[in-house]
């Protein structure tokens, strides 16, 4: 019977923390992270990237290389806390130096209220050409 009681007590803690993180994490309105695709506002922030991307250097790995770019937006529009990871590490530093050198702000007011978030993912894909 104890055992019982105690297999019982361990479930309902289990159960009951369970659901407490889920409320945690639904009970904010605001969405936390939002995944940009191409037919976003970002049009103008990819045209950059890859204008300003230096093709030259020799340790990027050839062919297509997928990075993700996370980063946050300040109020007045300014791409801060930017972090690059994917296929070559070399391209994610490149695209962290780009991105962190641009003079490019954000028109907050042409950023819709489904697409405010704490942080965007920008998905991105660099061919890099055989040399």
């Amino acid at each position: 019977m104890n055992k019982k009681m105690l297999a019982l007590s361990i479930f309902l803690f289990g159960f009951l923390g369970t659901l407490n993180l889920v409320k945690a994490q639904t009970s904010d309105n605001k969405i936390q992270e939002v995944f940009l695709n191409s037919g976003d506002g970002f049009v103008e922030l990819r045209k950059l990237l890859r204008d300003n991307f230096d093709f030259t250097n020799q340790d990027y790995k050839e062919g297509v290389v997928n990075s993700n770019v996370r980063f946050s937006l300040s109020e007045n529009g300014k791409i801060t806390n930017i972090h690059a990871n994917g296929d070559c590490k070399n391209v994610s530093k490149e695209i962290e130096h780009v991105l962190s050198g641009l003079l490019y702000r954000v028109d907050m007011t042409q950023i819709k209220d489904n697409m405010i978030a704490s942080s965007y993912v920008m998905p991105v894909s660099i061919t890099i050409a055989n040399r």
